[in-house]
């Protein structure tokens, strides 16, 4: 098996092959000091479609998994089904669907699939005109790719107008900002909803909760992600009606658009008081949500996923328990992470819960920081608060200069109900 990708999702990625298929021969590309300890790494550029194909065409394996948006975004599943190989993952005019939140948008007010109303703009005095025209908070979103961290959720129309000026005007996300989608601000709770896909049938994986802002209490920035908790409990009922209003249809939709998906879709969801409604859709596993949700599978993604192929009807529930991940993030992260600092303790938090890297190298012999997110540090137990507890002990075993991290991933699972 082959794995695309460097970060925390892909180290969590193949400790999940790994676990699941330990016989297998499992190569990744471009790795990370962590992978390189389960796997074998080869060097390549996530940018260089060509020379990822030729890594994968040189070891000829039997699957190929494609953990970032970008390569995929970028037509790297076709190219590799054009070869022959069996690809996780959807070609790229069916991963449009994260690739341009506007196409998203649109897809939904065609399908009718339930969605905060929207308007889009590539030019700026209509952006302003419309959004001081507006009453109600706002959320302003780059249309294409930005890590994570083109979405601004507005508390007043002053923000809304400064995140339409720094996405249109100033171009803080370069082409990604070019266009831009402004929609209403929903309330309500926030779930990740995974589903492995292959044409119109599906596979729900756990739910996962996602804190994307960058401080306790979700204060600060966007990024990429700080942490993720799982699975969230979602009763029958609302777990029926997302499949009926949301999974199905946006799957039968790319069928009938001709753009059928093949690979993980990723929904996130605001849980409202008039049932649930998409925030956006991704087109694969999230990071740091797959650090949580794959420990917890009781098969392997590829064997869902050959199941899901041959017409039968998978269950991807989880095997039992909760998992917390934590991510210890770089100084000056979101915005200008620092980097190159030494980082000690892996190995004693390893002792009490799994240590995924995302952004590290390894320099004369030592282990330093390479990224913003530098390492997710992931707890298991029975229950969410006990998984709590367990993660941020291993965390605290872990020391790099200027290291910071929240305090609060998974609290509220740790007390909230089921959702209906």
């Amino acid at each position: 098996m082959f794995v695309i990708g460097g970060g925390g999702r892909e180290h969590a990625l193949v400790w999940h092959l790994r676990r699941h298929h330990p016989a297998a021969r499992i190569v990744c590309a471009p790795g990370n000091p962590g992978i390189a300890r389960v796997a074998t790494c080869v060097a390549a550029a996530l940018d260089d479609l060509d020379g990822l194909a030729g890594a994968v065409a040189s070891v000829a394996p039997d699957l190929v998994l494609i953990g970032p948006e970008a390569p995929l975004v970028a037509g790297l599943a076709d190219r590799l089904r054009a070869r022959g190989f069996r690809v996780l993952g959807p070609d790229a005019a069916a991963a449009a669907i994260e690739g341009s939140k506007a196409f998203a948008k649109a897809l939904m007010a065609r399908w009718g699939i339930p969605t905060a109303a929207a308007r889009t703009f590539d030019a700026l005095p209509p952006a302003l005109a419309y959004i001081r025209a507006q009453d109600r908070p706002l959320v302003v979103k780059a249309d294409g790719l930005a890590a994570g961290k083109g979405v601004a959720v507005c508390d007043d129309v002053a923000e809304a107008v400064r995140a339409a000026r720094a996405m249109l005007g100033e171009g803080v996300f370069g082409d990604a900002g070019r266009r831009i989608v402004v929609e209403e601000r929903l309330e309500g709770s926030e779930a990740s909803v995974f589903a492995l896909v292959d044409g119109e049938a599906v596979c729900l994986l756990p739910a996962a909760q996602d804190h994307k802002r960058l401080a306790d209490g979700d204060r600060g920035p966007n990024t990429g992600g700080m942490g993720a908790a799982a699975p969230v409990a979602l009763d029958a009922a609302l777990r029926e009606r997302v499949l009926r209003e949301i999974v199905r249809p946006v799957a039968a939709a790319l069928v009938a658009e001709g753009r059928p998906y093949r690979g993980v879709l990723f929904a996130g969801l605001m849980l409202t008081a008039r049932g649930p409604m998409v925030l956006e859709f991704n087109c694969r596993l999230g990071d740091p949500e797959a650090q949580a949700i794959l420990p917890l599978l009781g098969a392997g993604l590829p064997d869902l996923a050959d199941a899901l192929a041959r017409g039968a009807a998978p269950t991807a529930a989880p095997s039992s328990g909760a998992a917390v991940g934590v991510v210890l993030a770089a100084p000056g992260y979101p915005a200008a992470p620092r980097t190159g600092a030494p980082i000690d303790g892996v190995e004693a938090a390893e002792g009490r819960g799994l240590v995924f890297h995302g952004g590290t190298a390894v320099r004369d012999g030592r282990l330093v920081t390479a990224g913003g997110r530098v390492l997710t540090v992931v707890g298991l137990d029975a229950h969410v608060a006990d998984a709590r507890r367990t993660a941020y002990a291993a965390a605290s075993a872990i020391r790099f200069e200027g290291m910071h991290y929240r305090t609060d991933i998974g609290a509220r699972l740790a007390v909230e109900p089921a959702r209906r």
